[in-house]
């Protein structure tokens, strides 16, 4: 367990623009950065990171935290681990206890086969600089062969596994890991003669697989035999920790020239990442020779939306890979193609040519993807009728999966040009399948947004000019006791060291927010019962009761919470903005606007008399419920009767007040 005052220390350094811009491509906008989501799919950035408060926020899928819960999200780990990453990027020495045995029992099965990876990933590499076989063979292939440099080698942790078939095995039993994880990882196989272990990569050459942040996940074999027989790669299987189609290689080592150039060079290989790293072009990562998933896209769009892809100019997979690129079209990327002189491949391209010559030859030879695949096709296609309808019809779907309506039509124009047919016919086919794709539903969905859209200007309009109180998600009597809670943590957490005005008799008193939310609360004994919430109100309790009355309680004391689920939920809180702001035209017009004082003087005590409600008419179900338990006796049912009829007098009282407050 990590102590409090380290867990403080990590706090207090974390950067949360620098945490964040590992993941992601953020744009300054105000005192904020923006970007697209990297927790859903969209195509207008609705994540925000505030670099003041310390926290980031979506407000398309809600997620919301800080630079550590980011990290959670993120690598999809617990929240020790998380506060590990962050402390090691700052250089924070983390100091743990012992752990106990209900502490190792608890280590989950991710933690662990990420630890293994992390071990074989040493080890193929010392293999491949320390022991003979492993300079003979894998080294020299490397070097010799690739002509990559140690340092390259040291950078992408290359390596060798011996060919004694379960060397690797053995040493990772005698250093400790378990056989069940060296199974879940891939990194060993079971013999079908006698059931012992034997090294998956067994003789093959090692390229270590990294995720996002750098962890290894995967590991790719090559092996370096002539034997048809054998596959010429042996890949990692699926497990807890790696899927295939989420994971870009290289892009670890990438993102941030990516970032920097805003755009991504996707190539095929293994080797063709590493060199083109080599030579000077770090924005390149591959998909390993499988075909691009949109989860990959998704990724990458994290960084950029530009897309250069490079195919060997002898590359017979062109045409079969050009259907996997509509998905970057659709996903509303812009992607580029470059073909290199044959018989190149951007391994033995970037081995023959200096980073600037690369980049030049990149920016001489690309063009946009649709015009490239319709030329390719449509030299394929000649003159045959057929066969230029069917490139025709391709170009249409392609076309029809870019989202933006102006490029859509720029395409549109282009392609009539180079495929010689009236841009009409390619505007009504694209339209109808567009239509058919989407369906009805879109059309209806439009017309109900915006009928909803007026709905609420209008209603808006209305309570400006009869000076009701505005709220973008005001509480009513229906409102569930989950969302008054929230609501009444949001008081506390926005405005609980202030006060608001009420009038008694002819005086005229001032009432601090935070100590009328408690008061009524202890007067019924009430306890929230949303567990998130109810550690919010006990948080904010002691540190008010430390602090005295009328003074501000930090909101890092619940963005900086050690419980992540706090943590976010406090989040939504306060990036939430209920009140309206009252335009220059409504004041030059006299309508009168409520001060915050005014909004607290009936908000503040609706919300606990709508609270109060909640919590009295659940205490009534339940007494009901328990008055039907034919195993009472007298005095308790008697008791249980003067209890109810107590409690209906304090639900008519609290009504009463609602009403009050309403009108």
């Amino acid at each position: 367990m990590i102590d409090r005052s380290t867990i403080d220390r990590i706090y207090a350094a974390a950067n949360i623009v620098d945490i964040v811009s590992d993941y992601v491509t953020l744009k300054k906008k105000g005192m904020n950065y923006q970007a697209c989501c990297p927790f859903h799919n969209e195509k207008t950035p609705s994540f925000v990171v505030s670099p003041s408060k310390g926290v980031f926020k979506c407000f398309g899928c809600g997620k919301g935290g800080n630079a550590v819960t980011f990290v959670m999200e993120q690598e999809n780990i617990s929240y020790p681990e998380a506060l590990k990453i962050v402390a090691k990027r700052y250089g924070i020495q983390v100091e743990e206890r012992e752990q106990t045995e209900e502490d190792v029992r608890r280590n989950n099965d991710r933690e662990s086969m990420f630890a293994l990876n992390g071990w074989a990933s040493e080890y193929f590499s010392k293999y491949l600089t320390g022991n003979a076989e492993g300079k003979s063979i894998g080294y020299s292939y490397f070097s010799q062969k690739r002509g990559f440099t140690d340092a390259t080698i040291r950078k992408f942790g290359l390596g060798f596994c011996s060919a004694a078939g379960d060397a690797m095995v053995e040493a990772a039993l005698a250093a400790g890991y378990k056989q069940e994880y060296l199974l879940s990882t891939g990194l060993a196989l079971t013999r079908e003669s006698d059931g012992r272990l034997r090294d998956r990569f067994r003789d093959r050459v090692i390229f270590p697989v990294h995720n996002i942040s750098g962890r290894v996940v995967a590991f790719g074999g090559r092996t370096l035999r002539t034997d048809k027989s054998v596959a010429k790669y042996q890949n990692s299987p699926e497990s807890e920790i790696y899927s295939k189609k989420r994971e870009l290689y290289g892009l670890y080592f990438a993102k941030k020239a990516i970032q920097q150039l805003d755009f991504a060079i996707m190539v095929e290989g293994y080797t063709d990442v590493i060199s083109m790293h080599q030579a000077g072009v770090e924005n390149v990562v591959s998909s390993s020779g499988t075909s691009l998933t949109v989860e990959q896209i998704q990724l990458l769009h994290r960084f950029t939306r530009n897309i250069t892809v490079i195919y060997d100019g002898d590359s017979a997979g062109i045409k079969a890979s050009l259907r996997g690129i509509d998905l970057i079209l659709k996903e509303g990327m812009n992607v580029r193609v470059v073909l290199l002189p044959e018989p190149e491949d951007p391994d033995s391209f970037a081995r023959s040519h200096t980073a600037e010559q690369v980049q030049q030859y990149i920016r001489e030879n690309e063009e946009d993807f649709l015009t490239f695949k319709a030329k390719l096709m449509l030299s394929e296609a000649g003159q045959d009728p057929i066969k230029r309808s069917e490139v025709i019809n391709d170009m249409v779907r392609s076309i029809v999966q870019i989202p933006d309506s102006i490029q859509r039509s720029v395409f549109i124009k282009e392609c009539a040009r180079i495929m010689d047919i009236d841009e009409n016919v390619l505007v009504s086919e694209v339209a109808r399948k567009r239509a058919v794709a989407s369906g009805d539903k879109v059309g209806e969905e439009f017309i109900r947004r915006q009928q909803a859209q007026i709905r609420r200007q209008q209603s808006s309009s209305t309570e400006m000019l009869s000076g009701q109180i505005s709220t973008a998600k005001q509480i009513s009597a229906g409102s569930s006791q989950d969302a008054l809670e929230c609501e009444l943590v949001k008081y506390l957490l926005k405005s609980g060291h202030k006060s608001f005005e009420v009038q008694e008799g002819r005086n005229i008193v001032a009432i601090n927010i935070a100590d009328e939310i408690f008061r009524n609360l202890d007067a019924d004994k009430i306890l929230f019962s949303n567990p998130i919430y109810a550690e919010i109100l006990a948080t904010y309790r002691r540190l008010w009761q430390e602090s005295g009355v009328g003074v501000e309680v930090a909101a890092q004391h619940f963005v900086n919470h050690v419980n992540p689920e706090v943590c976010n939920a406090s989040v939504d809180i306060l990036f939430s903005d209920d009140n309206y702001v009252a335009s220059e035209l409504w004041r030059k017009k006299d309508v009168h606007i409520e001060s915050e004082s005014e909004i607290l003087s009936i908000g503040v005590p609706k919300a606990i008399m709508l609270y109060r409600s909640k919590v009295i008419e659940r205490m009534i179900m339940d007494i009901y419920a328990k008055l039907k338990d034919e195993s009472l006796d007298e005095q308790q049912q008697g008791e249980m009767m003067m209890q109810l009829d107590r409690l209906n007098q304090v639900k008519l009282a609290i009504a009463k007040e609602i009403q009050r407050l309403i009108l």
